[in-house]
């Protein structure tokens, strides 16, 4: 009789961390939720407020609602779209700005904070 070798190793398929999304794993319920949320609440004042015809309606709301939808479903580097902006919003509460002298020029005694000895007046 022959002995089969037994292997202990398994492939692990690519799909085994999307437990968590919809459409098969494409799309993560956050930013699907995101996305219906601003599509209702952009799409409500395009379709109840705006005096327009049927028509110029269905055009406008083409063109404003798609691409909102689909960045928001998409996400932008791998966070939704209100993480983003919140990324963004913190930046800007909390950046500094960096001034660094260059390397080889002369400046003015006015413009530095502390002269040092070129200042000093004796």
């Amino acid at each position: 009789m022959e002995e089969k070798e037994f292997s202990n190793v398994y492939a692990i398929p690519a799909n085994y961390t999307d437990s968590g999304k919809l459409l098969g794993g494409m799309v993560e319920t956050r930013n699907a939720i995101e996305a219906v949320f601003l599509v209702i609440l952009l799409g409500y004042p395009e379709l109840m407020w705006i005096p327009m015809t049927t028509t110029i309606r269905i055009v406008v709301m083409t063109v404003t609602l798609i691409p909102l939808a689909v960045v928001a479903v998409m996400g932008i580097d791998g966070d939704s779209l209100l993480q983003y902006l919140g990324h963004i919003v913190s930046f800007w509460f909390s950046r500094r700005k960096l001034h660094f002298r260059r390397i080889g020029y002369k400046y003015d005694p006015k413009q530095l904070k502390n002269p040092g000895k070129q200042g000093k007046k004796k």
